[in-house]
């Protein structure tokens, strides 16, 4: 005998996304479970809240603000779809370095297509996060960097991958001397980062955001499945 899905109420009021205030963690929220007694710890969501809230289970937020920004008809249930439940396979940590309004990138290209990594790799046994940030920078671009803050926190493909806004100093190292798989560091104006094919995808417009209206103060959290990096992002 199977357990049964676990459902969830996706609902939208005058206001919004109505969601729950997540019990003893300020700013993060979670969808109503069906059959649950509506209580005092629900609110709704403007668009453009919700889009840079923390929803969770972050799975199942995905799917419900593509749905709403594309226009797709609105369901009123909705699976549990919690990546960060599950051990991933591989954590990696990156690095988001900005200077006079562009962002550093490893370029590559893809059958004739271009598209663009955001420097960082996977953290080795007994390395911290912090570490393995600031030697994968050095390692794929050249450039020294000092931790700022987390910004975000990313599931992908059974990954989970930490990203850390870095000042840097340095210029980039000459390509015998970088040990990033043949990529080319770039540097992409932060404004063109939604129209720019970026992994991931849900973070590069993100992260152009943020750059305008300031950087959160606890980390965002987000899945992202999506795999066209051709197409312009636009949640």
């Amino acid at each position: 005998m199977t357990d049964e899905p676990l459902l969830l109420n996706v609902q939208f009021d005058e206001a919004g996304l109505v969601v729950a205030k997540e019990p003893g963690e300020d700013g993060a929220y979670c969808f109503p479970r069906h059959g649950r007694v509506p209580d005092s710890s629900r609110c709704s969501l403007p668009l453009a809240e919700a889009l840079h809230a923390r929803i969770r289970p972050v799975g199942t937020a995905e799917t419900v603000l593509r749905n709403w920004v594309t226009g797709s008809p609105a369901r009123e249930m909705a699976l549990w779809d919690d990546p960060a439940a599950a051990d991933p396979v591989r954590v990696r940590a990156g690095a988001v370095v900005i200077r006079e309004g562009r962002m550093l990138l490893i370029g590559f290209e893809e059958d004739g297509h271009p598209f663009y990594e955001i420097p960082g790799g996977g953290v080795e046994d007994g390395e911290t996060l912090h570490a393995a940030v600031i030697r994968e920078l050095r390692e794929e671009t050249g450039l020294r960097g000092e931790v700022v803050r987390e910004v975000a926190r990313v599931w992908k493909d059974n990954r989970r991958e930490h990203y850390f806004l870095l000042h840097a100093e340095g210029e980039i190292g000459a390509p015998a001397e970088l040990d990033n798989y043949g990529g080319t560091p770039t540097w992409i104006p932060v404004d063109q980062l939604p129209t720019t094919p970026v992994w991931p995808r849900r973070l590069a417009w993100r992260i152009a955001h943020w750059y305008t209206t300031g950087w959160p103060t606890r980390p965002a959290e987000l899945a992202d499945s999506i795999n066209d990096l051709r197409a312009d992002c636009t949640w």
